[in-house]
């Protein structure tokens, strides 16, 4: 008789791939690469300059080839040997995939795609191509890139939502959980579940949870959780 792996859901965000190199929004003080997040991150944004949008996803994109998966990454992609992991993302870069994970959720889209603006189930995947205003769907309107902006709906909730409900661990990592509705999903997470928190900061945690909180940043946290989980499940 096969005995199914333990359900090891992970909810990271942006700390989770500061290690390799990826700015996030807190970091940069409100400003994104000395962009307002408004003016890049929103469709209000898109529709004032186009152009800037995409040039700024550009460099992105540009950024995101040349980085690297942390050892915070790969530690994950390993547990895949005892555990059966699912990763929720609220990132927009691909250092999970790379890394070796292979079930990813990305809540708030992909660098590495773009989609028409004319009808959003156009999807393409570009890998690290830079767009431009020539770029255009099958429809012949113009490529945006694939990201969930400010005030737009966060479709992959759906998908997310049962994936938590039926975890047996629950990991949250490089997140504030200010960001809505992602941390909404703590809602979502059974009484049951053994749950775990990484960052190096203090995050405030609904005290009825029982989180474990290891104040540690990716790659150091993920090595303290896997001895951790090691020592609970019995694995060698």
């Amino acid at each position: 008789m096969i005995v199914p792996k333990p359900s090891l859901v992970v909810l990271s965000g942006a700390g989770m791939s500061a290690e390799s190199g990826i700015r996030t929004f807190r970091d940069a003080g409100g400003l994104w690469e000395e962009h307002r997040v408004e003016d890049v991150a929103s469709p209000a944004g898109w529709v004032r300059d186009p152009e800037l949008v995409t040039r700024f996803y550009n460099e992105r994109r540009r950024q995101l080839e040349l980085a690297k998966p942390n050892k915070g990454h790969t530690g994950i992609a390993a547990l895949e040997e005892w555990f059966d992991v699912k990763i929720i993302t609220q990132n927009i870069d691909n250092l999970h995939e790379r890394a070796g994970s292979t079930s990813v959720i990305h809540l708030h889209g992909e660098l590495t795609r773009a989609r028409s603006t004319a009808d959003p189930s156009l999807i393409y995947d570009i890998g690290y191509k830079m767009l431009g205003p020539d770029d255009k769907c099958a429809r012949g309107s113009r490529l945006r890139p694939h990201i969930v902006w400010f005030g737009e709906a966060v479709p992959e909730m759906e998908q997310a939502i049962p994936v938590v409900e039926a975890a047996d661990i629950f990991l949250v990592i490089g997140t504030s959980l200010n960001v809505y509705p992602a941390a909404g999903l703590l809602n979502y997470v059974p009484s049951s579940a053994i749950k775990y928190l990484i960052d190096p900061a203090a995050v405030s945690v609904p005290l009825h949870m029982n989180i474990n909180v290891i104040n540690a940043g990716a790659s150091e946290g993920v090595a303290l959780l896997t001895t951790s989980l090691k020592e609970r499940y019995g694995l060698a």
